[in-house]
């Protein structure tokens, strides 16, 4: 049973003749969304370009980005593996990149290579980013906030490539945080940004985020703007919609969209839990999906790569760790029981590596250095776990969740479905050892399939020991 869950599930994928003329690729990522839509049930605002775009095609309930921090983040994207295989551990400011021998085995070179006139808007954040053959390269990250401009450069984009078949990957900034020395831990998010949105959602207790259940006015104002960017978000993604059924090329064109990590507040971005690791996911490609449809598959980013490959018709490339999502959206055909994810750092310091996976129900976090260095707990300037530590918490869930988040131990374990903010960890308790050990079983056989050199004790050491490659006065 195990040996069919992670690495096999790619060898069962069929190839598809190659098409008379390949179908474009339009990729779209959000930076820290997590699943704030309405699809995903979310009330609190509206999202009718992202939903419309969900049901027409397929939405995974559950998707899992492979680190939750940005550069890792993409990076599995781009390459089909993980970042413990591909070396962009952490954020391209740290120094990491990826591994040479990969370099000319991206999404942009692999499509380039069949004729592809690729193009990239908004951020690209993997290193070396020179290695990366994009015809347009437009990564000005913070002008896609304004969302207006986006749907225009991409459909000039569209018209400038003529008959050619085309990959445009385009990578909105919202909801990221922006940096504000006025605001409080110098980051913030606006309300609104050139009018969007029209109506931006006040601060209140409804803003405040489930996975924290802080409540102080500055975590209302927060949430609230996160919230708002979503929303402006929004109206990006229908621009940029418009612009391609406009082109007249909507029906030739597979689609994947998706966040490249959970939201930046403390608990998201950068742990291993749900909220960090967990995104909206939808995937439309003529031909192969069906409108309306949501699947309870659990698949991961790194199955981006070799789908883009199957969709062109272009030779599957051996020893990935994703597989194409036509498996996966085809009744009845086998499919992964696990999905894993890990973290290694964010920046420079501190390194906390740490492995998770998930059968859908049960939830394994390993914290691989626990009792020997900490994680950090804060993100771009949330300030939720200082106010965690005010008296009203003490004696609560909220107190010992954010206990467990600044010292965890060896292992976390989590039964998302009665708990699916990861509040009561279950590890080490009698009635939940048949999950753990199972989860644990399968944790330990994803890591020697997909080759984890953090499996060496001496490997981790000296991770620890030198730091990222700013850190020991090298670039790359």
């Amino acid at each position: 049973m195990l040996r069919r869950s992670f690495l096999a599930a790619a060898g069962a994928s069929r190839l598809t003749a190659q098409p008379a003329r390949r179908p474009n690729i339009l990729f779209i990522t959000a930076d820290d969304l997590g699943l704030v839509l309405g699809c995903y049930g979310e009330k609190r605002i509206r999202t009718p370009h992202m939903d419309r775009l969900a049901s027409s095609g397929v939405r995974f309930t559950t998707a899992y980005v492979v680190q939750a921090s940005c550069s890792p983040s993409r990076s599995g994207m781009f390459t089909g593996l993980y970042p413990h295989a591909n070396g962009q551990y952490g954020l391209v400011n740290t120094g990491f990149s990826l591994h040479e021998q990969l370099r000319n085995k991206t999404i942009p070179a692999l499509l380039k290579g069949a004729g592809y006139r690729t193009g990239i808007i908004g951020k690209l954040h993997v290193d070396p980013e020179p290695s990366f053959p994009f015809d347009l390269r437009d990564t000005n990250n913070a002008a896609t906030r304004q969302v207006r401009t986006v749907g225009s450069r991409a459909a000039e984009f569209i018209r400038s490539s003529g008959n050619d078949p085309f990959f445009l990957m385009v990578n909105f900034s919202d909801p990221h945080a922006f940096r504000n020395a006025n605001a409080l831990g110098g980051w913030d998010f606006p309300p609104q940004v050139d009018g969007v949105p029209d109506k931006p959602l006040p601060p209140g207790p409804a803003t405040l985020l489930n996975f924290q259940q802080i409540d102080t006015p500055e975590q209302r104002v927060r949430t609230a703007g996160y919230l708002n960017a979503v929303e402006r978000l929004d109206v990006g993604v229908g621009l940029l919609s418009d612009a391609l059924e406009k082109s007249g090329q909507a029906a030739d064109t597979v689609v994947v969209f998706c966040g490249d990590h959970g939201p930046p507040f403390a608990r998201g971005k950068t742990t291993c839990y749900e909220s960090g690791l967990r995104v909206p996911f939808f995937l439309r490609w003529p031909g192969v999906t069906r409108a309306s449809t949501v699947s309870r598959r659990l698949i991961s980013t790194v199955d981006i790569l070799p789908t883009f490959l199957d969709a062109a018709g272009i030779p599957a490339i051996s020893a990935l760790h994703g597989a194409s999502l036509r498996q996966a959206v085809t009744p009845g055909s086998p499919w992964r029981e696990f999905v894993a994810a890990e973290f290694h750092f964010h920046g420079a310091s501190p390194f906390y590596p740490r492995r998770a996976i998930t059968d859908g129900r049960w939830k394994l976090i390993h914290n691989l250095l626990a009792g020997r260095a900490k994680p950090s707990t804060g993100i771009d300037g949330d300030q939720a776990m200082r106010f965690s530590r005010d008296r009203r918490y003490e004696g609560t869930a909220v107190r010992t969740a954010f206990d467990t988040f600044a010292d965890p131990p060896a292992f976390e374990l989590y039964d998302l479905d009665n708990d699916p903010v990861e509040f009561h960890n279950l590890a080490g308790r009698s009635s939940a050892s048949p999950a753990q050990q199972r989860l644990t079983a399968a944790l330990v056989h994803w890591r020697r399939e997909t080759n984890d050199p953090f499996l060496d004790p001496a490997f981790t050491d000296k991770m620890l020991s030198d730091g990222a490659p700013v850190s020991r006065g090298k670039k790359g």
